[in-house]
């Protein structure tokens, strides 16, 4: 039995010629004298051989009567088609294979000599036996089955690029004779089979191994279907694979691409344009490579192609090819020329991305062979360029979706609080279109929710800022005023001498204070009428030229203003903003972790956070009193944490500036609604607007009969109206001056009365802030605290 070993079929096959030979027989008798003859030699030919009709196993007789089965097939392997055809006498479901034509025997012997022996792509053993079992139902017992499914070779070229052949068998030459292990079937036995074609014991136990004879050969006519495998394998790939994720995947790319043009060197690769800057920029992920950038993270689209590049690339959307890199180069001296010349490569084409004439990105495929890649040979990407474009669609929307992801978590996000509470309407919105309803994202409310509000701001942020600005305003007068000087030195004309006394009357307007509309008048005025003559002075003097230079080195490019004070000041106040956010939210998964509750933070001239807590937002939990009890010691106790975290980074800051803390007491629950128009909460309601009010005028309080503003560095202010809460508070301050939070020195204010608002009263004490020494930690007040930054 000619079998592959550990393969096991319904079928024992014999090599045997004797159909074909019959029909010869047939012939031989033909009136056509000169078929009569050719059927009469042939059969003669085989006649010393019975073993060619009988049928044998031992496929070693294949070389020994060589000639004589050359003979026989001669009808069927036309020697005239035999450098064009790709065919071979085989046996089905083996890799048995003889009497090829001479294009497949090029084939196999450019793949791996003539010992290659070329395999049926990977078919599993049941599955091969199934299909073995159709054959038998469809010849021997009449039942009509499409069995057919496409059998393909994958056989590397003289290169060592996959090419892949489709198999189809002309079964013309087979008989099916049954043996005694042979059952007859009922209609009701192939139903059980078809029901079943998992069921590899079913088959077994229906049509036994061994059970049927197969004498004879098929004709395998093979085709390369090289390009339509390779297109086909292109968007299968595109269409499953995520390029960030999957490993492999453009391992895999690059091999059928090199398939699919037949170029063993070629290499495929991908960048992204960017429309906002006009500029190319590279794919992330596990081997997304681009020769163009390099390893570059951005280019100019115009500085990197030359003006006929970017017209076909960007303004048409059309292939670009490059056939000889170095003839090119020799041609046209630009970037893009020599980045490809620099990573030795010799053809390339590049492939616009693009839909609905905007422009997504760039394909890009190079060669290491001058000539392999052409404008000939890019016309066939029309046939997979829309699964690229699909792909990259579905890409940069994944993209966008994350980016929006991200940008929601940073700045304005559904807190996972109250995400249930979204959940449940976009599945009521998505049920509602389903069943044709006009669907509508209801408005979210949460009643009966207490509120905690907090802020740490930066004391005088205002008058820091503005002595920044004034100082940065007289550097850059000053500058300018010597440049002037110079050119009224050398040249003495009127014009230079009034812009002077321009310049010095701004510097004397600013120098004690910076009115409201000073900055912006002086910008306005270097811009319009220094900087245009500054342009003139660099063109007429060497001497003035340097001058103007040095002046516009001090400039800063985003600002077009001498920008050094500010960035200092911008730049502690960034700094502040960062510690002081990072370390509550870190505190805030602790928070949460005791009673869920929902929070809210941004930053401003400092950091200010929200907190609701109550039984709408906790859902089936149970909310108790206890829970807001806990959370505003919790409150406290972390914002004494963020006013020593400040303290502790100010010796760090280039400008060393004061924090002052404050919290709202509200002791009454209110309702908030999630606004859809600015993407947050706030409170719902006219009465409960009162809250918001308080919120955004205390910090600007006095304490009542003063001059003295309630917020004060290095004092903790809790304002309150009722006077359960006071001693709630104090009794939070007394414990935690047992945990080194506070001094133990407490003050009780009354606030003068803001507009809408009275009766109120606040709480001041003093923070104790500890400095970690590498011996022990020590603990200093507020004035210890600032004596030791002096140092």
């Amino acid at each position: 039995m000619i079998v592959e070993k550990g393969k096991e079929l319904p079928l024992m096959q014999l090599i045997s010629f004797n159909k074909l030979l019959q029909k010869y027989e047939v012939m031989a008798k033909s009136d056509d004298e000169f078929l009569a003859r050719k059927a009469r030699r042939i059969l003669a030919a085989q006649a010393p051989y019975p073993e060619l009709r009988e049928g044998f196993t031992d496929t070693s007789l294949l070389e020994k009567h060589k000639d004589v089965i050359q003979i026989i097939l001669q009808d069927v392997f036309s020697e005239v088609l035999t450098d064009n055809e790709i065919k071979a006498a085989s046996l089905p479901y083996n890799d048995v294979i003889f009497n090829s034509s001479r294009r497949f025997k090029k084939i196999l012997e450019q793949a791996g000599g003539k010992d290659f022996i070329p395999e049926m792509r990977s078919m599993p053993h049941d599955e091969m036996y199934v299909m073995a079992c159709a054959v038998i139902l469809n010849f021997y017992y009449g039942f009509p089955l499409d069995f057919k499914r496409p059998i393909f070779y994958d056989i590397p070229d003289a290169n060592g690029v996959i090419r892949h052949y489709r198999i189809l068998y002309n079964a013309d030459f087979i008989e099916l004779v049954p043996t005694d292990k042979a059952k007859e079937l009922t209609s009701d036995d192939l139903d059980e089979l078809l029901a079943n074609f998992d069921n590899i014991d079913l088959w077994k136990e229906k049509i036994p191994p061994n059970s049927f004879i197969s004498k004879g050969f098929v004709i395998s006519n093979m085709f390369d279907v090289s390009t339509e495998h390779s297109i086909s394998e292109i968007k299968s790939s595109l269409i499953a694979s995520n390029k960030r994720a999957d490993e492999g995947f453009m391992e895999g790319l690059q091999d059928t691409f090199r398939s699919f043009f037949n170029q063993a060197n070629l290499r495929a690769g991908f960048m992204t344009y960017n429309e906002k800057n006009d500029s190319f920029e590279p794919v992330y992920g596990e081997g997304m490579d681009s020769f163009i950038l390099k390893d570059k993270e951005t280019a100019s689209c115009k500085k990197i192609l030359c003006g006929y590049s970017y017209e076909k690339l960007l303004k048409n959307n059309n292939y670009f090819t490059i056939s000889d890199v170095e003839h090119y180069t020799k041609k046209c001296d630009t970037v893009l020329y020599k980045r490809l010349k620099e990573q030795g490569i010799k053809s390339a084409i590049f492939a616009p991305i693009a839909q609905n004439d905007e422009l997504l990105g760039i394909l890009e495929l190079v060669s290491t062979e001058k000539n392999a890649l052409n404008s000939v040979n890019a016309n066939k990407l029309e046939d997979i360029m829309p699964y690229i474009v699909s792909a990259v669609l579905r890409s940069k929307t994944e993209e966008e979706n994350l980016i929006d992801a991200i940008i929601q978590n940073e700045c304005t996000s559904v807190h996972e609080s109250v995400y249930w509470r979204f959940q449940e309407e976009a599945k009521r919105f998505i049920k509602d279109e389903l069943e044709g309803v006009q669907p509508t994202f209801r408005e979210i409310v949460f009643e009966d929710v207490y509120p905690l509000y907090g802020q740490i701001d930066i004391k005088n942020s205002s008058n820091a800022r503005n002595a920044a600005i004034q100082r940065d305003l007289m550097i850059q007068l000053s500058a300018a005023n010597k440049v002037l000087d110079h050119a009224w030195q050398k040249r003495k004309l009127p014009i230079y001498e009034e812009l002077m006394f321009r310049v010095n009357n701004h510097i004397e307007d600013i120098k004690d204070i910076l009115h409201a509309n000073s900055e912006q008048s002086i910008f306005d005025f270097i811009a319009d009428e220094i900087h245009p003559i500054f342009s003139h002075l660099k063109k007429m003097d060497p001497d003035l030229r340097n001058l103007v230079m040095e002046y516009e080195s001090s400039i800063d490019k985003g600002t077009d203003s001498y920008y050094d004070h500010r960035r200092n000041y911008d730049e502690s106040v960034m700094r502040i903003n960062k510690r002081l956010a990072a370390l509550i939210d870190r505190k805030q998964r602790d928070a949460q972790a005791m009673f869920p509750h929902y929070f809210e933070r941004y930053k401003t001239d400092g950091v200010e956070h929200n907190m609701y807590i109550g039984n709408s937002i906790a859902g089936d939990l149970g909310f108790d009193p206890i829970y807001l009890n806990n959370l505003r010691l919790w409150q406290l106790q972390v914002m004494c944490e963020m006013e020593n975290a400040h303290y502790k980074l100010k010796p760090e800051l280039l400008v060393p500036l004061d924090v002052a803390s404050l919290i709202l007491v509200y002791n009454t629950s209110l309702s908030i609604r999630f606004r859809m128009d600015e993407k947050r909460f706030d409170v719902d309601g006219t009465y409960n607007a009162r809250y918001e009010v308080i919120k955004k005028r205390i910090d600007k309080s006095y304490i009542k009969g003063t001059n003295e503003r309630l917020t004060q560095p290095g004092k903790m202010a809790i304002v309150y109206s009722q006077k359960k809460d006071e001693l709630e508070y104090l009794r939070y301050i007394k414990f935690l001056k047992s945990k080194g939070y506070f001094t133990g020195k407490v003050e009780i204010v009354e606030l003068e009365g803001l507009q809408g608002v009275s009766g109120l009263k606040a709480i001041r004490a003093d923070i104790l802030y500890k400095k970690v020494d590498r011996a022990e930690e020590k603990t200093y007040t507020f004035e210890d605290l600032m004596e030791t930054l002096k140092e």
